[in-house]
């Protein structure tokens, strides 16, 4: 981790002026931005995101997210992980785990994830998922990092894997990308857990939704992170379903950026700021405070550098 951590001490007015984010998860690696990643990282810092946290789900691109960090030191973070739908390849190759645990020491890495499981497709097996899962979480209990944890359909089975492992070794968790209904979020969220929050937001249409979590304030602002989970995950702001009161709040500069160079098929990191603003419209508090917030929580999560 980052040997300079972020404490209650640092004047905070700074962020709060300026609607400083923290992209909790992106994944640069994509070959969507191949071509213009310099750029993409400059419009993200030009909108505010003040740091990118890029997903490794594989060892290529555990070490390609490695790289990034080390062309863009303060800026890129990675996490190194093994997807629930890879865990049959660590299986069939055993030097892959070995390589896998040697990524994940360094210390630009910043988190065990995303790991977990994926019931959703059925496209893996669930022993093996499962294995690989503990793998992981041992090895976060053992280096003290994070987990960031990816569970569809599956979180019966990830709280009793979780709950295996002595409470007292088990470092922070977080549920990155959450997409499930309120009754899930509050077992994550009773057990200590932090929730990231993407653009899904705009197109979740159930009755027992996010949407729901946040209206009732439901979680609390020390629980809460934003992540644009690029290139997927694009806030669309037009949509239907969204109040007229929730359109309304997002200011001129956000959608600039939002419009000008994000897209269903390439979403952007700097698509951040209108997350914000949107989850405060919903939770009926200030864009402000939201950001504050989900900066601090980054920062103190993963122990990164002011």
């Amino acid at each position: 981790m980052a040997t300079e951590s972020f404490s209650e001490n640092n004047n905070l007015s700074e962020l709060y002026e300026n609607l400083i984010v923290i992209d909790c998860g992106a994944n640069l690696t994509n070959k969507k931005f191949i071509k213009d990643l310099d750029q993409v990282i400059q419009r993200a810092q030009d909108s505010g995101v003040q740091k990118i946290l890029v997903h490794g789900s594989n060892i290529k691109n555990c070490k390609e997210a490695l790289r990034l960090t080390r062309i863009y030191p303060g800026i890129i973070y990675s996490s190194a992980g093994i997807h629930p739908m890879d865990s049959k390849n660590v299986i069939d190759d055993p030097n892959c785990w070995s390589e896998f645990v040697e990524i994940a020491k360094q210390s630009e890495v910043v988190a065990i994830g995303p790991c977990g499981l994926d019931y959703h497709k059925d496209t893996s097996d669930s022993d093996i998922q499962k294995e690989i899962f503990r793998r992981q979480v041992q090895l976060a209990c053992d280096i003290q990092k994070p987990i960031l944890l990816h569970e569809k359909s599956a979180q019966l089975d990830v709280m009793e894997i979780l709950s295996s492992f002595p409470e007292t070794s088990l470092p922070p968790r977080c549920v990155r990308s959450f997409m499930g209904t309120t009754e899930e979020a509050l077992i994550y969220l009773n057990a200590g857990f932090y929730l990231s929050l993407t653009g899904y937001l705009c197109k979740d249409k159930s009755e027992n939704s996010v949407r729901k979590l946040l209206e009732d304030n439901l979680i609390s602002l020390d629980r809460l992170l934003v992540e644009s989970d690029a290139p997927f995950m694009y806030p669309n702001t037009r949509a239907s379903k969204l109040s007229t009161e929730v359109k309304a709040s997002l200011t001129e500069r956000s959608l600039m950026f939002l419009h000008r160079y994000c897209t269903f098929q390439r979403n952007e990191p700097c698509c951040l700021p209108a997350l914000v603003e949107l989850i405060a419209a919903f939770m009926h508090k200030k864009p402000e405070d939201i950001a504050l917030s989900t900066t601090f929580n980054a920062l103190k999560l993963f122990g990164l550098s002011q």
